[in-house]
């Protein structure tokens, strides 16, 4: 848990989030600014995921989601597409395993269509492999897009012949891919951009929000711990006074 020593004693005490979401940018500029190809940098950025989920574990965080690949990223050229798929297929394979050793509930947001078959298979086997652990729940938001999960929920509740009426936040909550999740206390963007990217538009409405420069490969646990520690001297409104 974070130590009393690491929060400023005029701090509100809010306590420590419950779910944290990371936009892991900066994966490319990393690689160029070492004269790198990029997915050299995607794939050191892989690699930083494991000593992240290992402090939200210290810090008491119950549920993290990373933002790993969105619906607009199949935009890119195609090698570098190919190329991160071929990455996301070695980690989901690496990791798996040793997630589940630690008690971790692997769960994918987002849409498989148009994914690689292998990767589909190894998404869905870690998701089963996992299913029962009881320790911290992370989501890997691939081949997400916030609108698109919004959609889904508005056809999902057309099609059970929901009346207008009857069309409410809570029943849309119902069909997002977090359903039954807290909504995400602390939303933290690596790379110095300032925008949520299409990520948990619905879910992030109240969230606290933290910006870093470090790129997210070097993204370090005390990043992670000093963004709790700015987020507990806020002092969340909700739109009241």
């Amino acid at each position: 848990m974070l130590s009393a020593s690491q929060i400023p004693a005029q701090a509100p005490r809010v306590a420590v989030p419950r779910h944290v979401a990371i936009i892991m940018d900066g994966n490319g500029r990393w690689a160029q600014r070492r004269r790198l190809p990029r997915l050299a940098g995607h794939r050191r950025g892989t690699n930083n995921i494991h000593p992240i989920v290992e402090a939200c574990e210290d810090l008491g965080i119950a549920v993290l989601t990373l933002y790993a690949f969105s619906t607009e990223n199949w935009g890119r050229p195609d090698e570098e597409v190919n190329g991160l798929m071929q990455i996301f297929l070695e980690i989901s394979r690496r990791e798996t395993l040793a997630l589940h050793r630690k008690g971790v509930q692997v769960h994918p947001i987002g849409a498989l269509e148009g994914v690689n078959p292998a990767l589909q298979q190894a998404i869905r086997d870690a998701a089963d492999l996992t299913r029962h652990n009881s320790g911290l729940r992370l989501n890997i938001a691939f081949n997400y897009g916030g609108r698109a999960e919004i959609v889904r929920a508005v056809r999902e509740l057309v099609a059970e012949g929901v009346r207008p009426e009857e069309v409410t936040e809570e029943a849309i909550a119902r069909h997002l891919y977090t359903a039954g999740l807290p909504d995400p206390d602390l939303v933290i963007r690596t790379a110095g951009e300032m925008r949520l990217s299409n990520f948990l538009l619905w879910q992030a409405a109240y969230a606290e929000y933290y910006a870093t420069d470090k790129l997210w490969p070097d993204f370090t646990p005390d990043d992670l711990r000093d963004a709790v520690s700015a987020y507990t001297l806020r002092k969340r409104k909700y739109g009241r006074l």
